[in-house]
C-alpha cells in the first residue's frame, strides 16, 4: 500500500426527512442562493421541503444548471451571487448541479481574471463560498468530494477541477427522493458509480487490502441492485438507500487511498459528451469496455482478482479476463444502456477529433498509467463502435 493523506470533512445528512435539517447547516443570517436544473424539483416536491427548511432565510434562486453544466451559465450565477451579495450557495440536484455550483462558490471569489482559469490551467482556488447539498440523483459522488467537471461551450470542452475549498459543508441524501427519477437517470447513475470504483480499483495490486475489498463490495452491490432498481414496479426504500449510499462511497477519496489509479474512461468519455451531447454514464459504459481490453495483458492480474471476486469466474479458464470483460458489458446493457458509438450514431470523424484535441493538448497517458494514452485512443475507440 502507498502512502496517502485523507481528509473529507462533508457532514452527511442520510435519510428520510433530513432535508428539514439543513437549516441547522447553515449560519444564520446569510443570504441563499438555491441553485437547481430544469425544474423538475419543482414537480417533486423537493423544492417545497427545501423552502419550508430554509423559512426565516434570505434567498435568492438561480435555475437553469445544465446536465454537463455550461461555464457560460454558471458565470451568469456569479454575476448574480456578486450582485446580491450572497454568502451560502445551496446546490439542490444531482451531480451536475453539484459540480456546477462548486465552480460558482470558487469563481465567486476567484481573484485572477480568467475563471476558466480554474478549470483549463489549475489556477489556485484561494477561497470559495460556503456551500451545501441536497442530492437528488446518485451518479457523481459529488456530494461528498471536492471535485467538478465544466462544460465550455464556446470550445466544446469538458474538464475537471479539484479545489479542498468546495468541499461541501453538508449534504443530505434522502432516497426517497429519487422515486421521481426516469429509469434512464438510475442507469446512468449505476453505471457512472461502476466506473468511479473501477479507475480506482482495475489498475495493479497494491496490496490495499481494504481498498480492494470494499471496492468489490460496491461493485457487487450495483450488480445486485442495478437490474432491481431499473425493472422494479415501484420504487423500494432499502434498494434506493443502498444506491444512494454505494454512490457516494465509489467517489469519496476512501476507496482511492494508496492504491493507483486510471481516470482515462472519464477522460474519453468526457469528449464523447464534448463533441456529441452524450449522456455521462453512457460514454462511460461504452469506453470502460474498450479501455479494459486495451490493458488486459498489463493489468491481467488485478482484471483476474476482479473476475473471481466481484463476478465469481473461474481464473483457472484461460478465457477469465476476457469473461470478465464481457460480463461487465453485458451488466451495462442489462441496464438498458447501449455500449456501442454505432448504436448513437458516433463515427470515424469524432473519433479523429477526440484523437487530434489530445495530441494537441500534450497528453499523453490520458488517466494517469501510461498504457491508455494517445498513442492507443483511436484504438480503444474504434473497437467500440
Amino acid at each position: 500500500m502507498r502512502n496517502f493523506d485523507y481528509y473529507n470533512p462533508v457532514k452527511i445528512l442520510f435519510g428520510k426527512g433530513k432535508i428539514a435539517e439543513i437549516a441547522k447547516w447553515i449560519p444564520k443570517g446569510m443570504k441563499v442562493m438555491m441553485t437547481y436544473g430544469g425544474g423538475s424539483i419543482k414537480k417533486n416536491g423537493v423544492y417545497e421541503q427545501v423552502m419550508d427548511a430554509l423559512q426565516g432565510f434570505d434567498i435568492v434562486e438561480f435555475g437553469g444548471i445544465e446536465p454537463n453544466p455550461k461555464y457560460e451559465t454558471l458565470m451568469r450565477a456569479v454575476e448574480l451571487a456578486k450582485q446580491e451579495n450572497v454568502g451560502f450557495l445551496l446546490a439542490v440536484g444531482g451531480g451536475s448541479v453539484i459540480d456546477g455550483t462548486k465552480f460558482i462558490a470558487a469563481a465567486t471569489c476567484f481573484e485572477g481574471n480568467e475563471p476558466w482559469d480554474i478549470v483549463a490551467k489549475g489556477a489556485r482556488v484561494n477561497a470559495a463560498l460556503p456551500l451545501g447539498a441536497v442530492l437528488t440523483l446518485p451518479a457523481t459522488g459529488s456530494e461528498m468530494n471536492s471535485g467538478g467537471v465544466i462544460t465550455r461551450q464556446s470550445t466544446l470542452e469538458k474538464l475537471a477541477f479539484n479545489s479542498r475549498h468546495v468541499f461541501p459543508k453538508f449534504s443530505v441524501l434522502d432516497p426517497m427522493v429519487t422515486y421521481s427519477l426516469p429509469m434512464k437517470q438510475v442507469a446512468n447513475g449505476v453505471v457512472d458509480t461502476c466506473v468511479h470504483v473501477m479507475e480506482q480499483y482495475y489498475t495493479f495490486p497494491e496490496q490495499a487490502e481494504i481498498q480492494d475489498r470494499f471496492s468489490e463490495s460496491i461493485l457487487k452491490t450495483l450488480i445486485e441492485l442495478g437490474p432491481k432498481l431499473i425493472h422494479a414496479e415501484k420504487p423500494n426504500y432499502e434498494d434506493r438507500a443502498n444506491f444512494m449510499w454505494a454512490a457516494t462511497m465509489g467517489l469519496n477519496g476512501l476507496i482511492a487511498c494508496g492504491v493507483s489509479q486510471d481516470w482515462s474512461t472519464h477522460h474519453i468519455g468526457h469528449e464523447l459528451t464534448a463533441f456529441n451531447g452524450l449522456d455521462h454514464g453512457i460514454t462511460l459504459a461504452i469506453v470502460l469496455p474498450g479501455v479494459m481490453n486495451a490493458t488486459k495483458i498489463k493489468r491481467r492480474e488485478k482484471l483476474l482478482q476482479y473476475a473471481a471476486r466481484v463476478w465469481n469466474i473461474d481464473t483457472d479458464q484461460p478465457d477469465a479476463a476476457d469473461q470478465a470483460i464481457a460480463r461487465t458489458e453485458q451488466f451495462f446493457n442489462e441496464l438498458g444502456v447501449k455500449t456501442r458509438l454505432s448504436d448513437y450514431g458516433v463515427g470515424i470523424d469524432t473519433i479523429d477529433r477526440i484523437e487530434k484535441r489530445f495530441r494537441e493538448r500534450g497528453d499523453f497517458a490520458l488517466g494517469g498509467i501510461d498504457d491508455v494514452n494517445v498513442d492507443n485512443v483511436r484504438a480503444i475507440l474504434t473497437s467500440r463502435l
